[in-house]
């Protein structure tokens, strides 16, 4: 798309509040239910119509549960602040000797509940590993696993959930399966693809840059799903991946997850820098409402009923 195409379309901007980012590397990034109700709002009025964070349970390595209490106790006072607000919560990974069920149980816990307009899936594997001193990936045997039973399993339960599906592109592979979904003609209301960039660093993901988007918009052909863009341990804005999303007609993810640079950022800075780039490109800031009728969510808004 061209600059005038995009002008006048609303740009959806998600938060990214904690992940593996710790107190010691930035003090604000917000894990206290306090904290996260806090900082939740204060991106919301910033700009960010979507809302995903993690509790302090570990998603690799752990146990493969979730407690569902630990996200709904700020997300209860969250909704009662901003009943608009689109929340997203993560999941723990495959692993050996635990169900896809429970994993996903505090998903459809916090469904049923009516603390979410929008589950996730993660359709794919890759390997996880750091970077050594040596400058090569530590010999981890920890894999990011999701098997095509698991991937199944996540678009079915969201649409027998009767929420959205936010969609992580971690690698190609993800993509496709998705794809296919789309051309059949099966896919329930409420997806958005979510193309998760990596830093070289990192063991996974499309470098960030304009070259690795225009793979995967050349990869969807027809398919008309929203997307957005995050790069994982690199500045989606100062790289410039949220421009080039900006102005291609995406939609942009930052935050502390996600961010690796040289400045020690709160999560509200992170939002109101792409809301600066949107400006250039006289793209308007959609409100949650808004972001719910780009995306289909097929419930919404999230109403908490104390």
């Amino acid at each position: 798309m061209t600059e005038t195409n995009v002008a006048g379309l609303p740009l959806i901007i998600e938060a990214s509040l904690n992940g593996s980012t710790s107190k010691t590397k930035n003090p604000s990034v917000p894990y206290s239910d306090e904290e996260i109700v806090r900082d939740a709002v204060a991106c919301m009025e910033a700009g960010a119509a979507l809302i995903h964070n993690h509790t302090q349970e570990p998603i690799i390595g752990g146990t493969g549960v979730l407690d569902p209490e630990q996200y709904a106790r700020p997300w209860r006072e969250l909704l009662k602040i901003r009943g608009d607000a689109i929340l997203t919560p993560t999941m723990p990974v495959g692993q050996e000797g635990v169900s896809v069920e429970t994993r996903y149980a505090h998903v459809e816990h916090m469904a049923n509940e009516g603390l979410l307009a929008q589950g996730l899936c993660d359709p794919g594997t890759f390997n996880a590993s750091v970077m050594g001193e040596d400058g090569l990936f530590a010999p981890s045997t920890y894999l990011y696993r999701n098997d095509m039973r698991d991937s199944r399993y996540y678009v079915e339960t969201c649409r027998r959930l009767n929420i959205g599906l936010s969609i992580s592109i971690f690698e190609p592979g993800f993509l496709k399966f998705i794809l296919a979904y789309d051309r059949a003609g099966k896919m329930p209301p409420g997806g958005m693809l979510k193309f998760y960039f990596g830093a070289m660093d990192l063991p996974f993901g499309l470098p960030p840059s304009a070259v690795s988007l225009d793979a995967y918009l050349g990869m969807m052909g027809e398919c008309t799903l929203p997307w957005l863009v995050s790069s994982f341990g690199d500045d989606c804005v100062g790289c410039g991946l949220a421009e080039e999303a900006i102005k291609r007609g995406g939609h942009v993810q930052v935050g502390l997850e996600p961010y690796d640079g040289d400045r020690c950022p709160t999560n509200v800075e992170l939002v109101e820098e792409v809301v600066a780039v949107a400006k250039r490109y006289d793209r308007p800031i959609a409100t949650p409402e808004q972001a719910a009728k780009i995306l289909n969510l097929p419930t919404h808004p999230v109403a908490y009923a104390p």
